[in-house]
């Protein structure tokens, strides 16, 4: 199996680092050309760098923009206007209790997670459908199938993308273009490696082995019993972003490691 996206163009929100890097990466190893965003011209210009070092030859740019606005899906847009896959990766999370978390911050997880996707998918989707091709993806979590307690905000906004991805895929019927989301279960991506750090000092692990004890703690369903790498995130995005995955289309794809307690 080979997976050739040469002369298609990816556009990856909230890609200078984690899993959007990674999925950038795979990309471009693809064949793809690649734009890469983050908030920051300085995150963007690193990111590219770093991207040219992994894969030699690669076809990459950047755009320096704030998803979470409609300003920046906007300039975004205007800088990159066609893309032939776009992978709506831009998300933050953080635990916090319920009874702590202010209208704002249910709103700015709202923004970042849910309407940079929407926004972004209104944008190019309409590009796709005069190629008659594409490939939109949506980073959701086995957290938006298993509400945790400690981010009932976040994963209200992962069950949000399933449903934003399940209903553009019937919109989109027989045109070509597939949509899907993907499902990450803990992932070892810098932001998780950031914080986990105060606990992997505290016991003496690496953040590594904090983020293996921590899912053996927390999430006692899964099956690989360890953290998922980016890579292994990745594979799964670039795979259906490519034209072998043509008849995968309104699909929740499960990298969880077998968290999710269920049989489908």
């Amino acid at each position: 199996m080979k997976i050739d996206l040469n002369g298609k163009t990816a556009v990856i929100s909230g890609s200078t680092a984690g899993i959007g890097f990674a999925i950038a990466k795979g990309l471009a190893g693809a064949g793809a050309t690649v734009i890469l965003n983050g908030r920051s011209q300085g995150s963007v210009d690193a990111a590219i760098a770093r991207l040219k070092q992994a894969v030699p030859g690669a076809q990459v740019r950047g755009v320096a923009a704030d998803v979470a606005t409609a300003e920046g899906c906007a300039a975004l847009v205007a800088a990159e206007p066609v893309a032939d896959i776009l992978i709506n990766n831009a998300g933050i999370f953080g635990p916090q209790d319920f009874f702590d978390i202010p209208d704002a911050e249910w709103q700015r997880f709202y923004d970042v997670n849910v309407m940079s996707g929407v926004r972004l998918s209104r944008a190019y989707v309409p590009g796709m459908l005069a190629k008659g091709w594409g490939r939109v993806v949506f980073l959701s979590s086995e957290s938006g199938l298993n509400i945790p307690a400690d981010m009932i905000h976040y994963g209200m906004t992962k069950t949000a993308n399933l449903a934003v991805s399940r209903g553009l895929a019937k919109r989109l019927a027989g045109t070509g273009i597939t949509v899907n989301a993907v499902l990450p279960g803990p992932t070892l991506s810098e932001g998780v490696d950031a914080m986990l750090k105060e606990e992997a000092a505290r016991t003496g692990q690496t953040t590594a082995e904090a983020a293996d004890a921590f899912v053996k703690a927390h999430r006692p369903t899964s099956i690989i019993q360890r953290a998922a790498t980016v890579e292994e995130v990745a594979n799964m995005v670039v795979y259906v972003s490519s034209p072998l995955a043509s008849a995968t289309t309104g699909a929740a794809l499960r990298v969880d490691g077998g968290v999710v307690d269920t049989l489908a």
